[in-house]
């Protein structure tokens, strides 16, 4: 049984609110803080008044709904909290303090699809019914604006709260910001590493990303001033490493992994995605071939143990979606699209693991030139 946050939207729908005809949902009771871990579900409900007599009622028919409408075997009572409009916590004095998670998406070398993976795991995620942002931190190579079909995409300034802000382009539930949305796509964006660190800066501080459940972050090849610049300036919750098959590619992996897991950044790797891990071809769906060489990532999760979070087969429909702006993901009844939303899933379950076994994230500090040697 597969929850997500719609799931449990959906089944709040049958909770009405005394005396008004309306559901809760409708009412705006229900919190944005919804918490998923295996079979277990949890979120709060908000009522205007501390004493409000129709407290318990609520909890209780709120209880049944998500047993009758989801499955009786879903663990609710007990995990229901209220709040009131009075005693709602003030935001925290930080960057981005309305993101849950921040999830670097990284690779040892490039070419292996990692900007294809952060596009379709974001979308994956904004389908099963999360707030979802990607920023596109590959300052020299952005190629998000094409993948999402927003080339020509002109992010705006707006004032909110007596401030100018980048809005982000939204498309496909999926709040998107680039580099690329700002400089000529048919030149080259020739920048030394001062400058393209504090571009990035400028995209994660100065955008109005909002209330977010994951926002992922789609690095640079290789390790760089961006890396860098990326853990000093948030506090990221995990990391995805993305490789292919081969020797090659894994070997730049291996150092990826180490270079967050090093003393100096000490970022939690989430799992490794092996992207190309066969080839298949339409006429023949059920015969894989790999071409890239078998069990890459897997014999590298091993040795390194880390979760091997997904692999993603080589198919035609993938380049194509790439190419058109229409990314596989959506297409949940292809094989891509299964693979993606199971990914999406495995990344999900090892987030909310970290959450609950680790400590809180923080950013990396000092102002170290380099973090490992």
């Amino acid at each position: 049984m597969k929850l997500y946050p719609n799931l449990i939207i959906e089944a709040l729908k049958n909770v009405r609110y005394p005396g008004t005809g309306k559901n809760i949902v409708e009412l705006g009771m229900v919190a944005d803080d919804i918490r998923i871990e295996g079979n277990k579900v949890g979120f709060s409900i908000v009522f205007d008044k501390p004493n409000d007599p129709f407290r318990k009622s609520v909890i209780k028919a709120a209880e049944a709904a998500i047993s009758a409408h989801i499955s009786p075997e879903v663990k609710i009572k007990g995990n229901i909290a209220t709040q009131t409009k009075q005693m709602l916590p003030p935001e925290p004095e930080k960057l981005l303090p309305q993101v849950r998670n921040v999830i670097a998406i990284a690779s040892g070398k490039g070419g292996v699809g990692k900007s294809t993976v952060s596009a379709n795991l974001a979308v994956a995620l904004a389908e099963a019914g999360y707030k979802v942002g990607l920023l596109d931190a590959d300052i020299h190579g952005p190629s998000l604006p094409k993948m999402f079909g927003e080339e020509n995409a002109r992010p705006y300034m707006e004032t909110i709260d007596g401030r100018e802000w980048i809005v982000p382009v939204e498309k496909y539930g999926v709040r998107l910001l680039s580099i690329g949305f700002f400089v000529d796509k048919e030149y080259p964006l020739v920048w030394r590493g001062t400058l393209a660190s504090n571009a990035l800066k400028q995209l994660i501080a100065d955008a109005y990303w909002g209330e977010l459940d994951y926002f992922l972050i789609d690095l640079p090849p290789g390790t760089s001033d961006i890396h860098l610049t990326l853990v000093q300036t948030l506090s990221v919750t995990g990391v995805i490493v993305v490789t292919t098959p081969q020797e090659v590619a894994l070997a730049d992996a291996r150092k990826g992994i180490r270079m967050f897991t090093g003393e100096k950044v000490n970022v939690p790797v989430l799992g490794l995605v092996e992207n190309m891990a066969w080839f298949v071809a339409a006429e023949l769906p059920e015969n894989k071939y790999h071409i890239f060489g078998k069990d890459g990532g897997k014999h590298l999760a091993e040795e390194l143990h880390i979760p091997l979070l997904g692999e993603i087969p080589i198919i035609k429909s993938i380049c194509e979606g790439g190419d058109n702006g229409v990314p596989v993901a959506l297409n949940e009844n292809s094989l891509t699209g299964t693979a993606f939303r199971q990914l999406a899933h495995n990344v999900i379950g090892q987030i909310n693991y970290r959450n609950e076994h680790l400590t809180a994230a923080q950013k990396v500090k000092g102002r170290d030139n380099y973090l490992c040697g």
